[in-house]
């Protein structure tokens, strides 16, 4: 059976959450690789809410929930995900890497200390620990999963690394003692609620492949906040990419053969950095009203632009991109007129990739193909051809430009309001 990888083509923010569950439906794991809790998946089933940060979507399809070696793991909040789906009937088959990094207290108190160093420079961090627990991980001064299920190895850790940490507060000027004893019982006590899930993942997943399983992979974000590849520095702590699905999981990359890009019919961003479509009009204020355009993590208000096919050309391009998940078409019902980024204008000249300078990015002005918008949409409809002959055009005109197929179009928030083309 295949893996099919799904993943964000923007800022995230692209519906990763009903997409996910849509799919999910036809999997027998659903597997985070990378993020934590900055992420924010929300899922509609027939008018029940689900707002998820750590727990892989799958999870409200009642399939085997994975937590790969890539992600960050808040405890508490992981806890409380599974409290809150199991008192909603939902109980999850959970099972997470025993490699994931854990998400500590110093790292959130570290984590607002520099957003606040920073003043106008800051990064727009979601202020949960999350840049911090990755620069340990890759610092080798992490705690991991396993870690939380060994007194001795969990004491040992802490040793050594809670008098670094205390120095790091005070020249931060972060009135904060580490109490070594607290944060050791608290932490044993989290590991004691979730070593039943805790695993050997990376094993667990490739004998599914053996077995002829399906293999469901999830990113949080979306490849424009990667850290290689997205605005940086203005970009999440880890690789949101195809690339890092392998790396996340433990699953070998010749394996991952259908890769869903998520594309928004519009762009939006929260935070800080570059966003060459945004919008300062009535149609900016339209589409984040239209959207619902609020943050699932931080409620902050989301930043909307047109459609950056600059953008999706360089996210497409290297996650090797097969077939496109469009969302959100609806939300375009309503606009006399519409437009669509294809190139930017730099220095006088034509320019069709995204650049790696944030200045250049800034300084970028995008050339537009303009598009007649239409009046209604029937947010019901199960078939391509029965959407207003503009909408096809506006769909045209993105597969053109990027060369891959559009092969799922959802056109509301919930399950049943999505077109499957094909």
């Amino acid at each position: 059976m295949p893996v099919t990888l799904v993943i964000g083509t923007q800022w995230g923010d692209e519906g990763k959450g009903k997409i996910v569950d849509y799919y999910a439906k036809n999997a027998d794991y659903v597997v985070r690789f990378q993020g934590g809790n900055n992420a924010g998946h929300t899922i509609n089933v027939d008018g029940d809410i689900y707002k998820l940060h750590l727990m892989p979507s799958g999870a409200i399809q009642g399939k085997t929930a994975v937590i790969g070696n890539g992600v960050v793991v808040d405890p508490e909040i992981l806890l409380k995900e599974i409290n809150e789906l199991t008192s909603r009937g939902k109980k999850p088959q959970l099972l997470i890497s025993d490699r994931a990094n854990i998400i500590m207290p110093y790292h959130k108190l570290l984590d607002g200390a520099e957003e606040q160093l920073l003043g106008d420079k800051k990064i727009g961090t979601t202020k949960r620990g999350i840049g911090p627990c990755y620069s340990d991980k890759i610092a080798r001064n992490g705690i991991r999963a396993i870690d939380l299920t060994d007194k001795t190895k969990l004491k040992a850790r802490l040793d050594l690394i809670l008098p670094i940490k205390q120095r790091i507060l005070e020249a931060y000027n972060i009135k904060t003692t580490l109490n070594k004893n607290d944060i050791l019982t608290t932490y044993l006590n989290y590991g004691e609620q979730l070593k039943a899930y805790i695993a050997q993942t990376h094993l667990l997943l490739n004998t599914a492949l053996k077995e002829n399983k399906h293999l469901l992979l999830e990113g949080a974000q979306g490849v424009m906040l990667d850290v290689d590849y997205g605005t940086y520095p203005y970009t999440t702590s880890s690789h949101v990419n195809s690339g890092g699905a392998s790396i996340g999981t433990g699953i070998p990359p010749q394996h991952i053969n259908r890769n869903i890009g998520i594309l928004k019919a519009y762009t939006t961003r929260v935070g800080e950095g570059p966003l060459p479509t945004e919008l300062f009009d009535a149609n900016g204020e339209y589409l984040q009203q239209q959207g619902h355009e609020y943050g699932t993590t931080t409620s902050r208000p989301r930043r909307c632009g047109w459609l950056d096919l600059v953008v999706a050309k360089h996210t497409t391009t290297i996650s090797g991109i097969t077939e496109i998940a469009l969302t959100k078409l609806d939300v375009l019902t309503g606009l006399e007129t519409l437009k669509i980024c294809t190139s930017y204008k730099l220095n006088d000249k034509n320019i069709d990739y995204f650049p790696a300078n944030n200045h250049d990015v800034e300084h970028s002005k995008p050339v537009y193909k303009e598009l007649p918008g239409w009046t209604e949409l029937d947010t019901n409809t199960q078939h391509k051809d029965d959407l207003p002959k503009e909408a096809l055009s506006y769909i045209k005109t993105i597969e053109d430009h990027l060369q891959i197929p559009i092969q799922l179009i959802s056109i509301g928030p919930q399950r049943n309001q999505t077109i499957l083309v094909n």
